[in-house]
C-alpha cells in the first residue's frame, strides 16, 4: 500500500528518476565548479549578447546567427563588430600574455585583463619608472618589455591596433620639478614605454599614445594602495570597435 501511495506522489514516474535527476544536477554543479572565468572569451560574449540586443522588440523575430567573417552580422542595430575568428585570436593572445608574465602577474607588477576596449596589460608604473620620473628602469625590466614585443608582433596579433595609455594618481607633480602637470608625466610614460617596445621590435605603424593624467582610476586615491594602482601604463590590443 505504501509502494503504491508512493508511485502516485511521483505522478506516475518510475522510482529511479529521481535518482537521475539528483546525478545530473550534481554533474551540473560539478562542471560549473571546474569553469575558470579567466579562460572565458570577454569578446564572444560581447558579440552573443549583441545579437540578441532586439530579441522581443517588434523589428525584429529574434537574435541573429553569429558567423565568422569580418563584418559578422549580429543584430539590426550592430553594423560591424570583431569576427569570431579575431576574437578566438584576441583569446589565444590573452592566454599567452597570462603565460608569458606569470612572475609579474604574481608580483603585481602586471595586471591583465579584458574589456570592451580589448585586451589590456597594464604596467605598474612603480615597478617600471622612477618616482615622479618618466625615465624606464630599463635594468631591471628589460627582459619584460622584449617579451611584451614579441607578444605584440606575433601572428595571434596580425593586423591589430595598439594603444599605451598614461594613468597618474591625483597628487601634483612637483612645480619646481621637470613636469608641469600629471598629463605631462602620463603622456612622456607612455612615449617612454612606446619608444623600447618598438626598439625590441614591435611595430611603430600600429600604436596610438595618450596620456590620462588622474581622469581614469581604477582604484580608490583616498589610499596608497589605491594611488599605487592608478599610477600605471596600459597597453590595450584594440578591439575593432574601438580603433
Amino acid at each position: 500500500m505504501a509502494r503504491a501511495k508512493k508511485k502516485q506522489e511521483l505522478g506516475g514516474l518510475a522510482e529511479w528518476i529521481v535518482t537521475y535527476g539528483d546525478m545530473v544536477t550534481l554533474l551540473l554543479c560539478f562542471f560549473v565548479a571546474l569553469f575558470d572565468t579567466t579562460d572565458a572569451d570577454v569578446i564572444q560574449i560581447n558579440q552573443m549578447i549583441s545579437s540578441l540586443n532586439n530579441i522581443g522588440m517588434g523589428s525584429s523575430s529574434g537574435g541573429n546567427t553569429l558567423s565568422a567573417g569580418k563584418l559578422a552580422e549580429l543584430g539590426n542595430s550592430i553594423g560591424t563588430l570583431p569576427s569570431m575568428e579575431r576574437g578566438r585570436l584576441l583569446a589565444t593572445a590573452k592566454k599567452k600574455a597570462v603565460s608569458l608574465f606569470q612572475p609579474e602577474i604574481r608580483s603585481n607588477k602586471v595586471r591583465i585583463t579584458s574589456d570592451e576596449r580589448g585586451l589590456v596589460i597594464s604596467l605598474a608604473s612603480d615597478a617600471f619608472f622612477r618616482p615622479a620620473s618618466a625615465n624606464i628602469n630599463i635594468e631591471e625590466t628589460r627582459t619584460m618589455l622584449i617579451r611584451l614585443a614579441e607578444l605584440l608582433k606575433s601572428d595571434e596579433l596580425a593586423g591589430r591596433k595598439f594603444r599605451i595609455e598614461g594613468h597618474t594618481d591625483e597628487s601634483p607633480t612637483d612645480p619646481a620639478g621637470p613636469w608641469f602637470s600629471n598629463w605631462e608625466l602620463s603622456s612622456a610614460r607612455a612615449l617612454n614605454v612606446l619608444h623600447y617596445l618598438t626598439d625590441f621590435g614591435a611595430p611603430e605603424n600600429r600604436f596610438q599614445v595618450a596620456g590620462f593624467a588622474a581622469t581614469v582610476p581604477i582604484a580608490d586615491n583616498g589610499t596608497e594602495e589605491g594611488r599605487a594602482y592608478n599610477r600605471r601604463v596600459d597597453i590595450i590590443i584594440l578591439d575593432e570597435g574601438h580603433l
